[in-house]
């Protein structure tokens, strides 16, 4: 049994690929049936808007070449052929230990991976499709990815420019509590609400030039107050932060109309500049753009790389002990029919034995624990030689052989 991934990413596959080229829920199940009548009974499909991945365990090398052919006949309006990737074995499950720590993730490090991952393994199995291998694999490559997560915290270190800003003015001047005026109602200015809601600002006021943009935005956040453009500086007696992300092609905050009463921190988003640069003269005054917000993202993403170089080691040892298990595993049905035929013979004797001998229920018990324990010692021996068979060749050879000579059923 060999563990296989196919499908397409954003590494060679564009949006406008990915788009066709994604799984309804009734896709995947219509997918994972089509497998299971090839004679591949689990897999799995994560299907994301940065990829629709297949991973699956199969036997034969026709069966990994069935799949590649149901996949590409699920989205027959595209010839994925020059997109497709394809990955068996070690590389599998080495490719499916950096999914789940989002390290082939479009933003590296990044942790919605993880809860997909979680959601198409449950998917698999609530449909009958993902069994002990499939379970075992994916379950480990998520444990690592938790161990990363924890010990290394690569996803700790922002890239995003909004959330780096929020944090900034987080540590320098604290945002729990206070009011903040946002100027802009486009996607940046939306993310920073975001980011300030869920850390606990006190009041937020929202100001566009466009009274319908921001009243769009207050369908979002309700609890937001909408200011009218031009009432701008009025604020900024109300309010602690102010947090500026328009489309203006020209500053929209100026020190000379500002008037004297002054927030405490700016913090400009915008590109080119909303806010005068001249606020950072002013003595007691924080004051953010995006020149200084880029410097840290840059660091970030240079201490994130590090980490991931980090994580190497921990990807690797995960690998080699899910491979360690895949490899033991194979045997586990040999050596479980193996017991079982042990169990029965107990049993026989022990039923001969009583028709035989006039034993009391105590004795009874007795000569099946000492009949079971020297029949488990017999078999100590050969199932850890068994358990330590390297290759597939020879652990194919032994179950067959051990098929004919104990008459057990066959394993596949």
């Amino acid at each position: 049994m060999e563990f296989g991934i196919l499908g397409i990413n954003y590494h060679k596959a564009k949006l406008n690929i990915r788009d066709q080229v994604a799984f309804t829920d009734s896709m995947k199940m219509e997918f994972m049936q089509a497998a299971a009548d090839s004679s591949v009974e689990q897999c799995m499909i994560l299907s994301t808007c940065n990829r629709s991945e297949v991973y699956f365990f199969y036997d034969q090398e026709s069966q990994y070449e069935s799949m590649r052919g149901l996949y590409q006949q699920t989205f027959p309006m595209v010839d994925v052929t020059e997109y497709l990737i394809s990955f068996t074995g070690k590389d599998a499950i080495s490719y499916l230990y950096r999914i789940a720590a989002g390290l082939e993730s479009l933003v590296l490090g990044e942790d919605q991976i993880l809860g997909q991952l979680k959601d198409a393994l449950d998917f698999a199995r609530t449909m009958g499709h993902s069994k002990k291998e499939l379970n075992k694999v994916v379950r480990d490559a998520i444990t690592c990815a938790k161990r990363i997560k924890t010990e290394l915290r690569i996803s700790e270190k922002p890239l995003s420019v909004s959330y780096v800003g929020i944090q900034e003015l987080k540590r320098r001047v604290g945002i729990g509590g206070k009011s903040v005026l946002v100027i802009g109602s486009g996607k940046t200015a939306v993310l920073a609400l975001k980011y300030l809601k869920e850390y606990q600002a006190a009041q937020i006021m929202v100001c566009s030039r466009t009274l319908s943009h921001a009243s769009a935005v207050r369908e979002e956040y309700p609890e937001a107050i909408i200011v009218p453009f031009e009432k701008r500086y009025e604020r900024f007696a109300q309010c602690e932060i102010v947090i500026s992300a328009t489309a203006s092609p020209h500053l929209i905050l100026k020190k000379e109309e500002a008037g004297e009463i002054l927030p405490e921190a700016f913090l400009d988003l915008a590109t080119p500049r909303d806010i005068d640069p001249a606020f950072a003269d002013i003595p007691g005054v924080t004051f953010l753009n995006l020149d200084t917000l880029s410097e840290i993202v840059d660091e970030n993403r240079r201490e994130r790389q590090r980490l991931v170089e980090e994580s190497r080691q921990l990807i690797c040892d995960g690998v080699e002990e899910t491979m360690e298990w895949l490899k033991v595993s194979r045997m586990d049905s040999t050596i479980e029919s193996l017991q079982q035929r042990c169990g029965e013979i107990v049993e026989d004797s022990c039923e001969y034995l009583n028709r035989k001998i006039d034993l009391s229920s105590r004795e009874r018990k007795l000569l099946r624990k000492v009949l079971n324990a020297s029949l488990q010692r017999l078999l100590h021996e050969p199932i850890q030689e068994l358990k330590h068979l390297e290759s597939a060749e020879e652990q194919d050879m032994y179950q067959e052989l051990l098929e004919r000579l104990f008459q057990l059923k066959p394993s596949k």
